[in-house]
């Protein structure tokens, strides 16, 4: 059965594998689901191709089940989720509002323009959250008008936006990326030590691996010194697939199909910056063992590696004359490849409750 060839944690990699077709997806249409939002609508806006719907992540040694919504829905019965991160986090809960839909829809609780957002599934009293949080850390804008300015970050600091409510919450899922590589000042004790794409030459030029590595340890212990009870889940850095130019260069992610695994690999900033993410990972589950904190893998990269056909690309708006919008190879179509999460998110929810 595949449910026995699941049961043995050790026996079954889930994160390690392939896509395989899957003529019975997808399992929620863009005219289904209204948590789409506008930029990965892919469909509504004229994504002429069908194909990347029809695939299924098989992991090498066992069977993965496929998203089951009453199953979901009975397992988290009484529980809470938090999604703590970036954009990408934010794709990941709208996904799962997606799969949900066909049996289940929430209230919405959150204020039309707040980038924390709170559902509740009232009738099976579990309820799920995004909490904004690109950096992890603490931030401070030095334009307070305009997001688009560096941020500073201090790196040693806890944000308490979010590291002050997962006590509330059984379940914390954790991510970020993208945005480690925007133009950045980065303060320890609370003075400023280097920077990322800065102009200043007096100041000390710095990696996005630097303030990753600091912001992720951070973090981690933030959720540690909160005596967090529930299960942290780091969900790996999703790799973008910008080909032909850099994302403001006119890069672009028109594939049709997924990679196979001998076809691609992962190198560069993508592999440092989940090679970074494992260690800090295991970081926090040694000190966490001390006092009973959970951390648990999420590996998201090994899957989405594999999927340069799963983003918006130019399907995200509608075209604009005399403007030139750079191509999303960094979000996720909705329904998409970014579904199979919530396929591994089942399943390990089924592990903590074994």
């Amino acid at each position: 059965m595949i449910r026995s060839r699941l049961l043995d944690e050790e026996q079954c990699d889930m994160f390690t594998g392939e896509w395989v077709p899957n003529p019975n997806g997808p399992y929620y249409t863009n005219e289904t689901c209204s948590a789409i939002q506008e930029h990965q609508n892919c469909i509504k806006f004229g994504r002429p191709d069908r194909g990347f719907l029809k695939w299924r992540w098989k992991p090498d040694d066992c069977e993965l089940p496929l998203f089951d919504p009453n199953q979901f829905l009975e397992l988290v019965r009484g529980k809470s989720i938090a999604f703590v991160g970036d954009s990408v986090a934010r794709n990941h809960m709208q996904s799962l509002i997606c799969l949900l839909s066909s049996v289940a829809n929430p209230v919405d609780l959150a204020a039309p323009l707040d980038q924390n957002r709170r559902y509740e599934y009232r009738e099976h009293d579990f309820n799920v959250s995004i909490f904004w949080a690109p950096y992890l850390v603490r931030t401070e804008k030095t334009d307070p008008n305009d997001e688009k300015r560096p941020f500073k970050l201090y790196l040693d600091e806890f944000d308490e936006h979010w590291t002050t409510q997962i006590a509330l919450f059984d379940y914390v899922i954790i991510s970020a990326g993208h945005w480690f590589f925007r133009p950045t000042y980065f303060y320890l004790n609370n003075l400023l030590i280097g920077c990322l794409y800065c102009p200043e030459s007096n100041v000390n030029h710095l990696t996005a691996y630097f303030s990753y590595r600091r912001a992720f340890r951070t973090a981690f212990r933030a959720i540690n010194a909160a005596n967090y009870n529930g299960v942290t889940f780091l969900r790996t850095y999703a790799p973008s697939h910008f080909e032909g130019a850099p994302w403001d260069k006119g890069g672009d992610c028109a594939r049709k199909r997924p990679y196979q695994r001998n076809e691609t690999v992962l190198e560069d900033y993508g592999l440092e910056m989940y090679l970074i993410q494992l260690e800090e990972l295991r970081i926090a589950q040694k000190a966490g063992r001390r006092r009973g904190g959970k951390f648990r893998l999420f590996d998201a990269t090994k899957s989405m590696l594999l999927r340069p056909d799963g983003h918006p690309s130019k399907y995200g708006h509608w075209p604009m004359a005399d403007q030139t919008i750079p191509n999303d190879c960094v979000h996720w179509c909705l329904p998409g490849p970014i579904d199979a999460w919530n396929d591994f998110l089942q399943e390990l929810l089924m592990r903590e409750t074994r």
